[in-house]
């Protein structure tokens, strides 16, 4: 299997190219990161994906009609960036005819992470708010993904570690705040645990995003739709 993953739920525009093979002895090795491409710019995700994922097929000296499986983070995340990763999985996965998974943003970082105790994860929300979840270790989210201004849940995340931009931005609530851990998504991470979760036989989450709250752009209350006589 070669797995192209992407990434834009966060301000890091992120691909990675992972190879899946089967052991020598069966069964699945470990997967294999080629290359991975991350620059971070939250305002550039449409014009930095495919440049990413050209670079990262370039330093594999592969061609994307060799990929067959492709993994997208699904958020949480800000809406028009999240988008652009998911509509072009979408797009590579209809014109490659290979199956596009999709996983939680978060769980990439929490699994870049490599905490073994339980932990949080947040990410800057925007509005003043982070997107965050609980996890028992780097591979188990014990909470669902959650949208949340930080001083309402500071009863929840004290005295844990916490990684994530969020938890940086917000360090007085989250006390634990890890500055050595990820800030902000890695394709190579996503991928990693994707290819994990597909060898044991897991079924990933479908390839949609995964919104917790209304976009800012919002039809008036007072808007009147005017017709032709």
């Amino acid at each position: 299997m070669l797995l192209l993953a992407l990434d834009t739920a966060t301000p890091a525009v992120s691909a990675a190219l992972l190879s899946c093979d089967p052991a020598p002895e069966g069964g699945a090795a470990a997967p294999r990161v080629l290359a991975e491409a991350r620059e971070v710019d939250a305002r550039r995700h449409g014009e930095l994906l495919l440049p990413a994922v050209d670079r990262v097929l370039g330093e594999a000296g592969v061609k994307l009609d060799a990929v067959t499986d492709i993994v997208v983070g699904v958020g949480p995340g800000p809406y028009t960036g999240l988008r652009v990763g998911l509509v072009t999985a979408a797009t590579f996965g209809a014109a490659l005819d290979v199956p596009v998974h999709g996983l939680c943003t978060l769980d990439g970082i929490a699994y870049a992470s490599g905490i073994e105790e339980p932990f949080v994860v947040a990410t800057d929300a925007r509005r003043k708010e982070v997107y965050w979840a609980r996890y028992g270790d780097f591979r188990t989210r014990l909470t669902d993904p959650a949208v949340d201004r930080p001083a309402d849940i500071a009863e929840q995340v004290a005295g844990v570690p916490a990684v994530g931009a969020g938890a940086i931005l917000y360090a007085d609530t989250f006390d634990g705040v890890r500055t050595d851990g990820p800030e902000y998504q890695s394709a190579a991470a996503l991928g990693t645990l994707a290819a994990e979760k597909l060898a044991r036989g897991e079924e990933l989450l479908p390839p949609r995003p995964l919104y917790l709250r209304r976009p800012d752009a919002q039809v008036p209350a007072n808007y009147k739709v005017v017709t032709p006589k």
